[in-house]
């Protein structure tokens, strides 16, 4: 078929590569423009289209996908098909109304649980056993179109934010290639999403990750994780930035014992109850939270272990401010 790929971060990279495996013809990559990054302010190029250019692709990058003479370069390219992945911009009628086969998405959730922009780190954050993928018609609303293939992934108990947009990004890939091959064939089913069970995943923050101790040591470890590698959980240490990208819960009866054989006797929030030398334990809402792998500011990431030999650190002392937003 005749395809144009509308991607732009890593995610994007493994469907559009299989889509050229596939044997389909790419008439047109199309990414977000350009940005300047880093402190040299260098210009980076999107992932999908460094990988469009070593595939030799056709590569556009307008500002606005909605501005005429886009729009007419799409029209006059005339696909059977526009392959959406994570791109970036909402596509008007205008362009969801060109191909003859529509406009197919490929979202990182279980529609209609998780639409919006970070479905596969909220899925983490709130602990789900299992998530998944969906290809799905395009249409006006934010992922609300109609659903035509589904695949389940299940979290293993340590799933980061980054371990599952691996996942996701590879079996996505798979998806989209079933789908093209049903779509082509005309056997494509249609199912409306059912509004009753469905969720947004809202946007990703860096403030998201100050970590608030009065919350309990569960619902802490679910959020690292799910923030792991970015934008990442963290606290305050003598008033520079630590992250936080692995941690253990301790039940609140252990939590309880281990507070006892510190002589803390009423433990604050946030506040260091053990050490040892592989990591340390900080007194959280309910429970706590043993250390075991971080970053100070300015520092490279390391175990906790690594940490302790180079850091002065003792029971009693308390981590972060407490002004946290999630």
């Amino acid at each position: 078929m005749r395809v144009v790929y509308m991607g732009t971060p890593d995610f994007a990279v493994n469907t559009l590569e299989a889509v050229v495996e596939a044997g389909h013809e790419v008439a047109l990559v199309v990414t977000q423009p350009d940005k300047a990054k880093g402190r040299g302010k260098k210009v980076i190029c999107t992932p999908v289209k460094q990988a469009a250019l070593k595939l030799n692709l056709p590569v556009a990058q307008p500002e606005k996908v909605r501005e005429a003479d886009f729009v007419n370069r799409l029209q006059t390219i005339a696909p059977d098909v526009i392959v959406v992945v994570a791109f970036g911009q909402f596509l008007p009628e205008s362009i969801l109304n060109i191909p003859r086969l529509g406009c197919i998405n490929v979202h990182a959730s279980l529609l209609p649980a998780y639409r919006g922009a970070a479905p596969i780190q909220w899925a983490v954050i709130d602990g789900l056993t299992e998530t998944g993928v969906t290809t799905m018609y395009m249409e006006k609303g934010i992922d609300t179109g109609d659903i035509i293939c589904q695949s389940v992934i299940p979290l293993v108990k340590e799933e980061t934010g980054g371990s599952l947009f691996d996942k996701l990004a590879v079996e996505g890939a798979k998806l989209l290639i079933t789908t093209l091959e049903q779509l082509e064939s005309g056997t494509a089913t249609r199912t409306k999403q059912d509004e009753s069970k469905s969720s947004y995943a809202k946007m990703l923050s860096k403030d998201m990750g100050n970590l608030d101790f009065s919350k309990s040591a569960v619902k802490l470890e679910r959020l690292i994780r799910g923030l792991n590698p970015w934008p990442s959980a963290y606290t305050k240490i003598d008033g520079k930035t630590l992250k936080i990208y692995r941690a253990e819960v301790l039940d609140a009866l252990k939590a309880e014992e281990i507070a006892k054989a510190g002589n803390i006797s009423a433990p604050s929030f946030g506040m260091v109850v053990d050490i040892d030398k592989k990591s340390f334990t900080v007194w959280c809402g309910e429970g706590a939270l043993r250390i075991m792998d971080l970053q100070l500011e300015g520092k490279k990431r390391m175990d906790t272990s690594a940490f302790l030999l180079g850091n002065e650190m003792h029971i009693g002392m308390i981590l972060g401010n407490n002004e946290n937003i999630l």
